[in-house]
């Protein structure tokens, strides 16, 4: 199956491409995701648990950026799980490009190719593209929302402090400060972590939007 997805960011590209390859930073807007390990660089190993109703599903799994155009800003990254308790298994290739849209902001496209075996599969292929189409949008809200709130809180002329590296066992997610208007240092708001997936309320949001799109053409 395949998703696609774009958004805009309040962003310059480069610093947006950066923020998309930094894993410290994404993983607390991937839903349900808890980064475990850094390997080196391009590899990580983590945890991701969905919640269908009262069955909870959790994934083991490695993921490696496959590719790094940093001329062109596109990226590829991999990854690849397994249930902890069960015989499932999911797959994903997700590319990412970032554009230049005008005026210091961004434009990021991603494209997803994904295949899941086990318990979750039993939705049928209907279902889990809108449920997974919302997740992504989930998370692809989360980033915009800590990236126009990084370049606000970075005083002028100034870079956003970084996060620090994530240790193992750690996610991500940690506050940073910025200066004050007056010179004093300030704590900035909080970065936005995507909530832990409930896919039986996005189930319940798909049929819902599906009644509401039959009795809407009559």
């Amino acid at each position: 199956m395949q998703l696609e997805n774009s958004f805009q960011v309040g962003a310059p590209p480069d610093k947006v491409f950066a923020y998309l390859l930094d894993i410290n930073k994404v993983v607390g807007c991937v839903p349900g995701a808890e980064l475990s390990e850094v390997v080196d660089s391009t590899t990580f190993k983590g945890r991701v648990k969905i919640k269908v109703g009262p069955i909870t599903v959790s994934y083991n799994g490695t993921a490696r950026i496959a590719e790094r155009d940093e001329a062109n800003r596109v990226a590829t990254l991999q990854a690849e799980g397994r249930e902890t308790t069960g015989p499932g298994s999911a797959r994903a290739t997700a590319r990412m490009t970032v554009e230049t849209a005008g005026n210091g902001s961004s434009t990021v496209h991603l494209t997803t190719d994904y295949t899941v075996a086990g318990r979750i599969a039993n939705f049928g292929r209907g279902v889990m593209e809108d449920v997974s189409r919302r997740l992504v949008n989930q998370m692809a809200d989360c980033i915009k929302a800590n990236l126009e709130a990084e370049a606000t809180a970075a005083p002028v002329g100034e870079a956003p402090p970084s996060a620090e590296p994530a240790r193992s066992g750690t996610t991500a997610g940690d506050v940073t400060a910025a200066s004050g208007a007056a010179g004093r240092p300030a704590a900035a708001a909080p970065a936005q972590a995507a909530r832990p997936v409930n896919a039986l309320s996005l189930l319940a949001g798909v049929l819902w939007d599906g009644i509401r799109r039959l009795f809407g053409r009559r």
